[in-house]
């Protein structure tokens, strides 16, 4: 593919020496990896020193770069362009394989158009898989539960009973949607189990990465929202609400009934208490602490407070041996002093 296709597919300016839009790119690499014939990017300015030692034919920038030998695309969004030249140059679309005669499929189940559903998957009564989904080996998917169009659900995950899966949903391996939520009422010197009756609602272009669990509601739903991405590692209890176009990191922890709205970000190890309240357009640092209803903001923190005030607090922790040593210093000026004042 010519630097020229990509210009125009990508809504870009060629920059570099005559017959530059004519060089031949045959992958995508970053800086460091690249070799002739690919394109790379450049995102943030610390990169720029990479530049003098690049070998790709061709470096994505979103402004110009004075005296660099090699070829510029200049694009509004250099990351962005990176992504969907990956995606154009190594993923290939599947062809559907159908149904395999060593999937167990229900005769009571619903199977929608050109879908693979490889061999040893489990499709349970009532279930419903749309159009051009993937199923791969190992999946378990549990009475009523439905699945939208074009989703993948990668090998070893379980889709319990009463579960809805959006259209375009990817689901990565080891993930359980729709497990019993963790409720329990102590009576008479044991633990009595709460039913847990409700479902879970997956929404449209969720990606829920590898050994995540989604609880199911007690009764309702336990809720994500469209757009919103999940890394591994993640526990989400029964009855929360996540909202549309959210992200949270790893190893986080969720806790039951907890609603958080739009454009939320919990970066690695954020601990969630139940019946929290965050509102959209919040982030919280990795490591925080949360509880009760946390405003519009940026927080860190254990228990979470104001990003800025949690970096003054911290200024002062690493000078506390310091601090101590003085006040241990003044503390016995002082008792001199006292016991000079005495004959």
């Amino acid at each position: 593919m010519k630097v020229k296709e990509i210009a125009v597919l990508l809504n870009g300016e060629v920059i570099g020496p005559p017959q530059a839009d004519e060089i031949e790119i045959n992958g995508v690499s970053g800086i460091n990896e690249a070799r002739e014939g690919d394109i790379t990017f450049l995102s943030t300015g610390s990169y720029k020193k990479h530049l003098s030692e690049c070998r790709a034919s061709c470096v994505m920038v979103k402004e110009p770069i004075t005296d660099l030998h090699v070829t510029q695309l200049k694009v509004s969004n250099p990351h962005l362009a990176f992504a969907k030249l990956l995606e154009l140059f190594y993923l290939k679309p599947q062809e559907p394989t159908g149904v395999s005669k060593d999937a167990i499929v229900s005769d009571n189940a619903t199977i929608g158009q050109d879908v693979s559903i490889f061999p040893f998957s489990y499709i349970s009564d009532g279930a419903s898989v749309g159009d051009r989904t993937i199923i791969y080996p190992y999946v378990f998917v549990g009475e009523n539960t439905t699945i939208g169009k074009e989703c993948t659900i990668y090998p070893n995950v379980v889709l319990r009973e009463n579960v809805t899966i959006g259209n375009k949903v990817i689901i990565h391996s080891g993930s359980v949607i729709g497990s019993d939520g963790f409720g329990y009422i102590f009576d008479e010197g044991k633990h009595y189990k709460i039913p847990q009756v409700g479902g879970v609602v997956i929404e449209d272009n969720v990606e829920i990465g590898s050994n995540v669990s989604v609880d199911r509601a007690t009764t309702g739903n336990t809720i994500i929202g469209k757009g919103t991405k999940i890394d591994n590692l993640v526990q989400i209890a029964h009855n929360v609400k996540i909202g549309e176009n959210s992200i949270i990191v790893a190893q986080v922890g969720i806790g039951g009934s907890t609603e958080i709205g739009n454009f939320v970000y919990l970066a690695g190890q954020v601990g969630v208490s139940d019946h929290v309240k965050i509102d959209s357009e919040t982030m919280i640092g990795a490591q925080s602490g949360i509880m009760g209803h946390v405003t519009k903001g940026v927080y860190s923190g254990t228990p979470a407070i104001p990003h800025r005030d949690w970096l003054k607090a911290q200024a002062i922790f690493a000078k506390l041996p310091e601090l101590y040593k003085k006040i241990k210093e003044l503390e016995e000026k002082i008792r001199k002093l006292e016991g000079g004042n005495h004959p």
